[in-house]
Parts: structure tokens; sequence; C-alpha cells
């Protein structure tokens, strides 16, 4: 599933313009009674006009808990319904309901039912990255950052069916060395090229670089190959979600770092810490159903309550509750951890 866009005016705006629809878009949210939620691989003006930026799981958490009535998620529309599903009782939005993602398409409910009939017993674990009706037949959600703690805390006889990303199952697998683990084929198709080849390139051009990787990336066994083989000192090389990512490069005292995700995530890098070089090694790797979001779309979403139903994401109830006890039995494990 491939998705293609073209500029739109806001890329030409001048300072002063950004500015005068910052201040717009917080006006309007203070008269809608509206927490502004923005994903990290949100473009950044996007980002920086949010109340809150960080991965789908800690901003849903986040407005769980928020006194606003009604919640702007500024992202893909799984992590608009993962808001509703915490957040029942309150109005959610998100700027484009177009707003879809290649990794939780692979996978949907019906799919699911047919896979747990092949493996009975088996426990399904979840990425949080899926549909909410795929949430509801899952026995435990997981993260990229707890994926690990949540399959050791199940019992090494239970057959566990994992989804829907294949390389996060994977690195599953080889962190547990659990052999009855069924991995669901899926993959994010941003995440997936981000290649061996381009990985080793970089590697290659930049050798005194860190290398952080997300786990969904389909170079992230090249990336413990190379430092497994020496051509990277593995001490370099860490795989982390996007919530790791930012811990990480706080600490971070090298003077570059090679960065294996949708490029959206260096804006939030570069702010955490300013003095280091974070580079893409995949500089194409952007997410063209997170950039369905702008500027424009955001201020619309804003709008009166009657103009702005088509913006609306609902959850049907029986859904949700299925859906929610799948996300808290990840919570009840004790390391919720970061979301992507």
């Amino acid at each position: 599933m491939t998705l293609t866009l073209t500029p739109t005016s806001w890329e030409n705006w001048t300072s002063e313009e950004v500015a005068a629809w910052q201040e717009r878009i917080h006006r309007l949210a203070n008269e809608r009674d509206a927490v502004i939620l923005a994903h990290n691989y949100q473009a950044g003006i996007i980002q920086d006009v949010a109340h809150h930026v960080g991965d789908s799981l800690a901003l849903s958490r986040l407005a769980a808990t928020a006194d606003a009535g009604t919640i702007v998620f500024a992202g893909v529309h799984f992590m608009a319904e993962t808001a509703k599903i915490l957040s029942p009782a309150k109005r959610v939005l998100i700027p484009d309901q177009g707003a879809g993602c290649s990794l939780a398409d692979t996978i949907n409910a019906e799919q699911l039912r047919a896979w747990k009939a092949e493996h009975p017993g088996a426990v399904v674990v979840s990425y949080v990255n899926t549909t909410a009706e795929v949430k509801a037949l899952t026995d435990v959600c997981c993260t990229s950052s707890n994926a690990v703690d949540v399959v050791l805390s199940i019992p090494e006889d239970r057959e566990i069916l994992f989804l829907p990303d294949q390389f996060l199952g994977a690195h599953v697998r080889r962190a547990t060395g659990r052999r009855n683990i069924h991995v669901w084929l899926g993959e994010c198709h941003v995440h997936a090229d981000i290649s061996p080849s381009s990985l080793i390139d970089a590697v290659h051009d930049n050798p005194d670089a860190a290398l952080y990787v997300h786990p969904e990336c389909g170079c992230t066994t090249s990336a413990l190959w190379l430092a497994e083989s020496g051509a990277i000192p593995a001490g370099r090389t860490q795989i982390l979600s996007t919530g790791g990512m930012l811990d990480a490069a706080r600490q971070e005292t090298r003077g570059q770092v090679l960065v294996a995700t949708e490029i959206g995530m260096l804006h939030q890098l570069r702010k955490a810490n300013p003095t280091t070089d974070f580079r893409a090694v995949n500089p194409q790797a952007s997410c063209p159903y997170m950039k369905l979001i702008t500027p424009e779309k955001l201020e619309a979403c804003l709008g009166s309550p009657e103009t702005t139903r088509g913006f609306e994401v609902d959850v049907e109830p029986e859904v949700a509750a299925r859906a929610r006890r799948a996300v808290e039995r990840m919570i009840a494990i004790g390391n919720q951890g970061s979301g992507e």
C-alpha cells in the first residue's frame, strides 16, 4: 500500500504566518476544551503546535488522564482508536480519517479468527499498532519496548501468536529464545524499506556514528549482525522504541547518531539533544499517512462541533471493552514502556 503526496501551501509559510497559525490553533483548542496530541512521526510544524508529543500508547494514556473533554490526535487511525478505547467518555477527533497504517492493515479481525482456529489454546500477543477489532480478539497487547517482557510473562509451554509485525516478532524470538512463537508476516512499508543495504552504506559512510534502530525495521537483523561481527562496536548499536530513542538521545555524548526509523523522529531527537548530529539511515523513510495531517486539516478539525463530526473517531462499546482488557493486561505485567 503506497500513497503519494504533493507539497501544500503551508510548506511555504513565513515564520510570521506559522506563529499566527499556532496562535489560532491554541485559541481554538482552548475554546473547544481540546488537547492536541501529536505522534513523533508527524511533520515538525504539527509537533511544535501540539500540547503533547510522543508515541501512540503514551499519548493515549495521557489523554485518559487529561482534563480536556476533546482529544485531537494528530497521528494515524489506530492511534485515535486507542485513545477512544482508553477514554470512552471523551470525544476523539483525527484531522484526516484517511490516515491509515500499512502495518495495522496487514491483519483484520476475520484473519485473526482464522489464525486462532489453526492454533487453539495459543496466546495472542498483538502490537499496539493494530485496529480496535484486532485488539478485541487479543489476549495481551505489547509495545516495541516491552514485547520481550510480555512474551516472557507467558508460560513457556504455551504457543504464542505474535502479530502483526514480522521484524518485531523476529526480534522477540531472538531475545527470548522461544521457539513456539508464530509470527504474522506483516510489516510497516516505511520501516521495511529501511533495508540492510541502506544501513550498511550509512555505517560505512559514517564509521564513528552511534546507531539507533527501531525493531520494526527491515535492517534490524543486519544491525545486530554488524555489531556481533565487529563491523561496528556492539556498544554503539541500540535497538530502541521511539521513546527509547528519546531517552538515549538525552544521554548521548557522541557527535553523530544514525537513526533507522521514520524521519519525523529526527525533529524530537534534535530538540532533545541539539549538540548531536542525528541523521536518517534512509532519508526517504517518510510515512505518507502520517503526513496527511496538515496544518490546514488540524485547524479544520478544531471547528465547531456541528461542522467537525466527520473528524470523529468512535469504537463500538463492546469492542472497546474487550480491547481495553488486552491493553490493561499488558500494563499489569509491570513494564508498559513506550508505544512504537
